[in-house]
C-alpha cells in the first residue's frame, strides 16, 4: 500500500486514542476503547498483510487458467498442480499439509509453476510474508553446519506457521541440499493433528530440483544407440532428469504424441530415482520413505515449438508486439539435442529474455 494510507492509519489510531480519554467513566473508556481497538484493528488489516481471507484467498478458476496459457509443454505437470492444489485448498479438514516434489531441468517450468499458485493463493502473490523460499546453495552452504540448519530451519518453519497456518514453504536446488537436512522437517509433514499445540495441516511444501552437472551419460548412451553413432552431446540433468527425458524420448521415437504421456508413466521410476540418488538432498530421506510426498511432478523437456511459445509470451510480457520471425530466429540458435534433429531445448526457456533482448 502507498505510504499516504499508512500515515492516515497512524493518524487515525493517534485521534483514537485521544478520543478514548477523553472519556472519564472507566466503564464507558473501556467500551468505546474496545471498539475503537477493534476498528484499528480492521485498519491495521486493510494497511498491512495479514493471515486472513482478505489477503489470502485460493482462486482456483485463475490457477487453471495460468496453468493453460502460460505454462508450455507441461500437460502433465499442469494437470497434477491444479488437481492436488484445489483439491487441498478445498478440503476443510485435511490430515497433512500438501507436499509436492517438482522434478526435470533447468528452465522447463518449475520455479515458474511455484510462482503461479502464489499468484493464485496469496494477494501480494511471491511478495508475500506467507511465503518462505529457500535457496540451498544460499542458506544451506557448509556441511559442517547441518546440525545448526536443522535447529534453525525447524524454528523457522514451526514459527511461521504458528503466525499463518496457511504458510508455503519453497526449497529450491534439493538436489544440492546436503542429505539428511531436510528430514528435519518431517514431523510437520506427517499426519499429526498438531505438534506443541501447532497444526501444520494447512501449510503447503514445494520442493524443486534445479539442474545438475555431469549426469547425462545414461541418456547420452541410449540416444547413441538409438542412432547408432558415438554423437559428443552434452547436457545437464537433474535429480530424476535422466528418467523423465529417457519416457519423453521414447515417445518420440515410437512416433507417438508427446501428450499421451501419463503422471503413471514417470512418477513411481522418478520417485525411486530421486530416492536413490545420493547426491540429492532427498537421498533415503524420511520424506520418501514415510510416503508424505503427496505427488512427485514431472516436468518434460521442452520442443523446439515449446520455445516458440515461450519466446511469443516473452515479448507480450516486454511490451512489445509478438514477432513470430525474431522468436523464430532467436529460438533457431539455441542449443537442442539430438542436434540434427532439434527434438529438446537444451536449458528449456531459461534464458529467452536476455535473447530476446538481443535479437530485439
Amino acid at each position: 500500500m502507498k505510504a499516504t494510507y499508512k500515515a492516515y492509519f497512524v493518524y487515525y489510531v493517534l485521534i483514537s486514542s485521544v478520543f478514548v480519554n477523553a472519556f472519564e467513566p472507566i466503564s464507558t473508556t473501556f467500551v468505546v476503547g474496545l471498539g475503537v481497538a477493534a476498528v484499528g484493528r480492521k485498519m491495521y488489516n486493510y494497511v498491512y498483510e495479514s493471515c486472513d481471507s482478505k489477503w489470502i484467498a485460493f482462486n482456483s478458476t485463475g490457477l487453471e487458467v495460468a496453468l493453460d496459457r502460460k505454462l508450455f509443454g507441461q500437460h502433465v505437470a499442469s494437470r497434477v498442480i491444479q488437481k492436488a492444489v484445489t483439491g487441498f485448498m478445498n478440503n476443510k479438514n485435511p490430515k497433512k499439509p500438501l507436499v509436492l516434489s517438482l522434478h526435470g531441468w533447468t528452465g522447463t517450468g518449475k520455479n515458474f509453476v511455484s510462482q503461479l499458485i502464489a499468484e493464485n493463493l496469496y494477494k501480494e502473490g511471491m511478495a508475500s510474508s506467507f511465503i518462505h523460499q529457500f535457496v540451498s546453495t544460499a542458506h544451506f552452504p557448509h556441511l559442517s553446519q547441518i546440525e545448526n540448519y536443522k535447529s534453525q530451519l525447524q524454528q523457522w518453519v514451526k514459527g511461521n506457521v504458528t503466525n499463518c497456518p496457511r504458510s508455503m514453504f519453497i526449497f529450491d536446488e534439493m538436489d544440492k541440499m546436503h542429505p539428511g537436512l531436510i528430514d528435519c522437517i518431517k514431523p510437520y509433514l506427517d499426519y499429526y493433528e498438531n505438534l506443541d499445540g501447532v497444526s501444520y495441516r494447512q501449510a503447503i511444501f514445494i520442493f524443486l530440483s534445479e539442474e545438475e552437472k555431469d549426469r547425462w551419460i545414461q541418456l547420452k548412451v541410449a540416444i547413441c544407440n538409438f542412432y547408432g553413432r558415438t554423437d559428443q552431446i552434452h547436457i545437464e540433468i537433474n535429480a530424476g532428469g535422466e528418467h523423465i527425458t529417457q519416457v519423453a524420448l521414447n515417445f518420440w521415437k515410437e512416433g507417438r504424441d508427446r501428450e499421451e504421456i501419463q503422471l503413471q508413466d514417470l512418477e513411481p521410476a522418478l520417485s525411486l530415482s530421486v530416492f536413490n540418488n545420493k547426491k540429492s538432498g532427498l537421498w533415503h530421506t524420511s520424506l520418501i520413505d514415510k510416503n508424505l510426498v503427496d505427488f512427485f511432478v514431472p516436468f518434460l523437456p521442452l520442443e523446439y515449438r515449446h520455445v516458440l511459445l515461450c519466446g511469443m509470451a516473452e515479448m507480450s510480457a516486454k511490451g512489445l508486439e509478438p514477432d513470430q520471425d525474431v522468436v523464430d530466429q532467436m529460438a533457431r540458435d539455441l542449443v537442442y539435442f539430438p542436434k540434427s534433429e532439434k527434438i529438446f531445448s537444451g536449458k528449456g526457456c531459461k534464458t529467452i529474455g536476455g535473447k530476446l533482448d538481443y535479437y530485439t
